[in-house]
């Protein structure tokens, strides 16, 4: 089996639902000649006349030419027997959700096509191997795995399960390439890469929420102010809570109940009482409004400090730094650059404002022997104005409980302030995608590069898990981690091996 074989090869796509005519569409463009078929009667037919009205309004906008629409379409044919479809080498279903459903419709195509003809299943959390259990030729069956909308997401997930041959995988990787996207190869593990590693975004939301440690907008807006497209409580809404909850479910009982993966309290009320999201008109927002606004916030300008020292030697200590020397007023022109304090952050008279490394504020008063303590978010991104995380701890005074905030302003931020909670929110939650994507390479899932490109283009993340732990550091993901499993004894935050070599490494190279 080559990509040649497969190159203009007549395809069959059976599911006429959206992602089923999208791939239709995609395999169209792409010059296939396309059958179509959907167990429901009429439903190919109409697919095809939705796409029809599509290319349409594509026409009208000068996004598509007529000749272009007419010659995609021509090469679509919906059908209502496989039977029509016998010449197809490759076979490519995108029906219900379902195992039993899928291996029946495998063995019915068995019957039909060719035994050199590749079998494929976009499916997006089911076994492969499982699917191709029982059939005749079970090492053609192969994930295909496109993102919604299909024309549009550039991922795809090339699936092999035990079965499959390494000839097929390579061939559909080559020909989704064909076809404008951008495949990485995954191992059949449950949630594959993307709907595995992503996990932790809506998990960490959600066990913010249960221990009412910030609003859903706060979550959002801290998130968004680190380059992600959308916040998780607004995502979970889009999503659907029963759909998201169900993946959630999935995952969690594939992994043999992994306390790492177990489903939210939270997600569970809303789903049972209708609270879905858009579709429902509520979730955690009321549509069509959708999630408030953060409420403008003025702060005074800090006080002018008699010393202040930046902390730390890593690249928050170096952005801090070229942020105070920026701006006399804040006494830049006196600080110090304290390297091998140990921490990261401002000393600014006796107090301090300290970079979360996943211990909270009060843990680092009584660590720095400080009264005055503000520890503030892991900071993705130079944006100015971005919302960031901070909490005080418990003996702070009133006088620092006003400028700690002021600072972080003066800083370019906009201060959000949350409960003392362990690792705030961005840095827990970037923390876990990096630690679930270590694990996915640990066992053989993907590779750094493949899960860095799943997570941007799969989910639209603003960079990959191992460009993030690039920025950052294993030791540091680790001690936040390990902040974070002291913090709550539980198996959910244990650090994966292959970040513990990673850091080993480090510390041999050091030497």
């Amino acid at each position: 089996m080559n990509v040649q074989t497969l190159k203009e090869a007549p395809v069959l796509v059976i599911g006429a639902g959206i992602m089923g005519a999208g791939i239709a569409q995609v395999a169209a463009q792409a010059g296939h000649r396309v059958r179509l078929f959907d167990a429901r009667e009429g439903a190919a037919a109409q697919a095809k006349a939705k796409l029809a009205q599509l290319f349409d309004g594509l026409v009208t906008k000068g996004k598509l030419s007529a000749d272009a629409a007419q010659t995609i379409l021509a090469l679509i044919e919906p059908i209502t027997a496989l039977d029509a479809a016998r010449d197809s080498q490759l076979a490519l279903e995108a029906i219900v959700e379902d195992l039993e459903a899928k291996r029946a419709l495998f063995r019915q195509l068995e019957a039909v096509v060719a035994a050199d003809c590749v079998l494929a299943t976009n499916t997006s959390s089911i076994s492969v191997t499982a699917i191709a259990n029982g059939l005749a030729h079970p090492g053609r069956l192969v994930g295909m795995h496109f993102f919604n909308p299909v024309p549009l997401m550039k991922l795809v997930e090339v699936v092999s399960g035990l079965h499959t041959e390494p000839t097929v995988a390579e061939a559909i990787y080559e020909l989704s390439k064909l076809w404008g996207k951008q495949p990485v190869h995954a191992r059949s593990t449950p949630g594959f890469i993307v709907n595995r590693i992503a996990r932790p975004y809506y998990a960490e939301a959600l066990a913010l929420l249960q221990e009412q440690a910030a609003r859903p907008e706060v979550l959002d807006a801290c998130l968004r102010g680190a380059g992600f497209r959308m916040g998780p409580c607004e995502l979970m809404d889009l999503i659907g809570h029963d759909t998201n909850f169900a993946v959630t479910q999935s995952v969690y009982a594939a992994n043999f109940y992994d306390k790492r993966y177990v489903p939210s309290l939270v997600q569970r009320e809303l789903v049972d009482g209708g609270l879905l999201g858009r579709k429902s008109g509520r979730g955690f927002y009321r549509y069509p409004d959708g999630a408030p606004a953060l409420p403008a916030t003025v702060h005074d300008a800090p006080a002018a400090p008699r010393a202040i020292a930046v902390h730390g030697d890593d690249t928050v200590a170096d952005r801090l730094a070229a942020a105070v020397e920026q701006r006399p007023q804040l006494g830049g022109r006196n600080a110090t650059r304290e390297r091998a304090s140990g921490w990261t952050g401002l000393a600014i008279d006796a107090a301090r404002l300290v970079l979360t490394d996943g211990r909270c504020a009060h843990e680092l008063a009584a660590a720095l022997g400080v009264r005055d303590v503000a520890v503030f978010d892991r900071p993705l991104t130079a944006t100015n104005g971005a919302a960031l995380a901070y909490a005080l701890a418990d003996g702070a005074r009133e006088a620092w409980r006003t400028q700690a905030p002021a600072w972080l302003a003066a800083l370019g931020f906009a201060p959000q302030r949350v409960a003392d909670t362990p690792g705030l929110i961005v840095a827990r939650t970037v923390a876990m995608l990096i630690n679930e994507a270590a694990d996915a390479v640990q066992q053989g899932v993907c590779t750094t590069d493949g899960a860095d490109a799943a997570m941007k283009l799969g989910v639209n993340y603003p960079a990959g898990p191992f460009e993030w732990l690039a920025q950052w550091s294993a030791g540091g993901v680790i001690a936040l981690l390990d902040a974070l499993d002291e913090h709550y004894r539980g198996e959910r935050y244990r650090a994966s091996p292959w970040l513990v070599r990673a850091r080993a490494s480090v510390r041999i190279g050091e030497r």
